[in-house]
């Protein structure tokens, strides 16, 4: 958008997960693609299921390479009722459509959405090519027929949580890592969030959870799930390697004035020598149900408890996620929600 003012000038702000949405959008895997090596067709019950539960929910964008690649996302869903699945060809390197998606904006007046692209590298250059990924948002943007703002500094979707009334939770160990954006300081990052996604105060937390290549995402370890109430994944393990990081976040969270609920973490989950960043924190919240990954572990139970006493009004719906890890993420880092105006 060729305007010298600010999204947050502008009146722009990104709103919290669990305002109305008008639909989900997803990236399908590609089966040549990197995220699920020789465990492609295991994912896909994970995927059906997630979206047989998100149409009930709201609409469902999916985005695929090319007709071919349609055939074989409708193989998988069909079974299901296709009047609240749209696919749009919107080509990708990988389905992580949380972190190469659209953020989109809000505000009273028209145009009343708009589209944050920001750049993109795939975790600090770790997965080339992301050719395609990089220009997502701004893709969806031409399809939708909205304003598109290019801050100039690369940012993944997950690595940030807002509660849509002026704050946001991130990490330093992922957003002020120097793989991102080595000539910004973290008073130029904290700037660039402020001007185009319309928050005000900007709340760091420290290290990622072990296993986790995105360098520490905040969906993998808090969450708001109000405007003052926050959850945080905490091992109690002290023999674990997440044991010190989750604490030192949770003291720095004690000192932000939020409420606090606490999530357990899941059991150690080892495949081919490699800790994978398992996280009752990776929920994604749609209109009338919450979507959290499982693991077939004995704190699975008392998560979808907390989660529930969270979200009073909407389903809170476990799936299975011991396939869909693999992958390195799970249903938040699947997911990129599009607010109703």
């Amino acid at each position: 958008m060729s305007s010298t003012q600010t999204p947050a000038q502008l009146g722009y702000r990104m709103p919290a997960e669990w305002e109305p949405h008008a639909a989900t959008w997803l990236s399908w895997p590609r089966r040549e693609g990197i995220s699920f090596p020789d465990s492609f067709d295991d994912v896909l019950p994970t995927l059906r299921e997630m979206v047989a539960a998100l149409i009930e929910s709201e609409p469902v964008c999916i985005n695929v390479i090319n007709g071919a690649h349609e055939a074989e996302a409708r193989a998988v869903l069909d079974v299901l009722p296709q009047e609240c699945v749209t696919y749009y060809e919107i080509p990708t390197n990988e389905p992580w459509c949380r972190d190469h998606g659209p953020i989109f904006l809000t505000r009273n007046a028209d145009p009343k959405l708009a589209i944050v692209d920001w750049d993109y590298n795939a975790w600090g250059n770790k997965y080339p090519p992301f050719n395609l990924d990089e220009v997502v948002p701004t893709r969806v943007a031409e399809i939708l027929k909205v304003p598109v703002f290019y801050p100039g500094m690369i940012l993944e979707g997950g690595s940030i949580e807002v509660n849509g009334t002026g704050a946001l939770l991130s990490s330093e160990s992922c957003l002020l890592n120097k793989n991102r954006n080595p000539n910004l300081s973290r008073e130029e990052i904290e700037k660039r969030l402020r001007d185009f996604l319309g928050v005000r105060e900007i709340l760091w937390l420290g290290d990622g959870i072990e296993g986790d290549d995105t360098d520490g995402h905040i969906d993998d370890l808090a969450r708001f799930v109000s405007e003052i109430k926050v959850v945080t994944v905490v091992e109690e393990n002290r023999d674990d390697a997440n044991y010190q990081p989750l604490q030192d976040n949770l003291n720095r969270l004690s000192g932000f004035g939020l409420d606090i609920v606490i999530l357990p973490m899941p059991k150690k989950i080892v495949r081919e020598d490699l800790r994978l960043p398992a996280s009752y924190a990776n929920f994604y919240i749609a209109n009338s149900c919450v979507l959290v990954p499982t693991f077939a572990d004995p704190a699975d139970e008392m998560a979808l408890s907390i989660l529930r006493d969270c979200f009073p009004s909407r389903e809170v719906i476990g799936i299975d996620c011991r396939e869909l890890i693999w992958g390195l993420g799970t249903f938040h880092c699947l997911t990129q929600q599009q607010p109703a105006i």
